[in-house]
């Protein structure tokens, strides 16, 4: 019996060459029933669970911007080296571009588009807009993403940290130096908010 999610075809196949109508039917069977697997996968994305009709193997990046319609994560390079394309899997910095969504099972993914809003950007966000930290913008999603992992994890990071942290992350445009005076501003308007200073 099929199961939900999956889609059957028949496929016709022609014994002999027949010379008319009646005959091409007579001369035609059914092969066994292929089944096309076609799985419903289940991803938690910025705290709503999404049911995506997609194989296993699939990256992560396809389905945020095909099928849930989250475009902030962009396709760079496509092998995982440049981090345009990265999300957070339970906190982590991850490529989403070379990241099966099989893979995932339970995590928490999160996007640019779970961190702020237009009316209350995330500090990270609203940091990078102060100090124009984005001359194309390609590369924003995954500096920032990054940088959130790295401020979770170190809330008050050196600038040689922050460095570090985004060392993978390429900007051709060069503006690095701005990139790092927002993440500094990021953590220190976190800091205020959370009492820390």
């Amino acid at each position: 019996m099929p199961q939900p999610g999956l889609w059957r075809k028949k496929l016709l196949f022609r014994t002999s060459r027949a010379s008319t109508p009646r005959q091409s039917r007579s001369k035609m069977r059914w092969l066994p029933q292929v089944e096309l697997c076609v799985m419903a996968v289940s991803l938690k994305v910025n705290g709503a669970v999404h049911s995506v009709p997609a194989e296993p193997d699939t990256a992560l990046l396809y389905v945020l911007r095909n099928d849930l319609g989250l475009n902030a994560a962009k396709f760079g390079c496509g092998l995982g080296q440049c981090g345009a394309c990265t999300v957070l899997v339970d906190g982590a910095p991850v490529r989403s571009c070379i990241t099966p969504i099989g893979a995932l099972g339970q995590s928490e993914i999160t996007t640019l588009e779970g961190l702020g809003t237009v009316e209350r950007p995330h500090p990270l966000q609203a940091a990078f807009i102060a100090e124009q930290a984005a001359q194309c913008g390609y590369c924003s999603n995954g500096m920032i993403m990054t940088a959130k992992a790295l401020l979770d994890r170190t809330p008050q990071p050196t600038e040689a940290q922050v460095k570090k942290a985004l060392a993978a992350n390429l900007c051709r445009c060069g503006t690095h130096n701005r990139i790092v005076r927002a993440v500094l501003r990021a953590a220190e308007a976190q800091a205020k908010m959370n009492g820390r200073t």
